[in-house]
């Protein structure tokens, strides 16, 4: 089964669009959170991702946006009230079984304190070889990663709404993790404001 994954889509509805175009056919998406931008609300994007039936979990800008200093920027007339509490309803991690697979899916850290940004290349991820789940999907950082400690598989899609990772040369990205050979494949695209050539990457774990 293949498992489309996004991350920090930060607003940007045509981010969104543009991976779920280079995914192609998936059997289910999930998102890492971050789905708005700090005190910016997108009705496309929410609805997008509820209507499709994805796994969402929040992060770091809802938390911000749902709380009280979001308080009047979702006062707005424009935003719509039903999908704001559709994303109240949403947990900050979450547990699922895939395909046979336990994953467990959060923002940022998986351990404390939660809201840590931590890298590819850091040691801590050793740690994730004490998990118990087959598969974590981290967003938060905006890098790309898919690596393996002990037999728990580490995927961070990147960013499909906001770059930052000079790896890609600050491309859009999102993944894809086929559960029949555990590969992950990464999809780097366009950003609707910038110009990049769209190419992809793959890791088989």
């Amino acid at each position: 089964m293949r498992a489309g994954i996004v991350s920090d889509i930060h607003c940007n509805i045509g981010g969104l669009e543009g991976a779920l175009e280079v995914m192609g056919d998936i059997d289910a998406l999930f998102c890492a959170g971050d789905s708005v931008f700090q005190f910016r609300w997108s009705n496309e994007v929410i609805e997008r991702l509820r209507d499709l039936g994805a796994y969402v979990i929040l992060g770091n800008h809802e938390e911000i946006l749902l709380g009280p200093d979001g308080k009047r920027a979702l006062s707005s007339p424009k935003v719509r009230q039903d999908l704001v509490e559709w994303l109240r309803e949403q947990p900050y991690s979450m547990d699922v079984e895939f395909d046979g697979k336990l994953v467990h899916m959060t923002h940022s850290s998986p351990w404390e304190p939660w809201r840590d940004y931590h890298y590819p290349h850091e040691a801590i991820w050793q740690r994730a070889a004490e998990l118990e789940c087959d598969t974590l999907i981290v967003g938060h950082t905006h890098f790309q990663m898919a690596d393996r400690f002990g037999s728990t598989l580490v995927i961070n899609p990147g960013s499909a709404g906001d770059p930052r990772d000079h790896r890609n040369e600050f491309a859009l990205s999102c993944a894809v993790w086929d559960t029949t050979d555990d590969s992950v494949t990464f999809y780097d695209y366009p950003d609707p404001t910038r110009n990049f050539r769209s190419h992809s990457g793959q890791l088989t774990g």
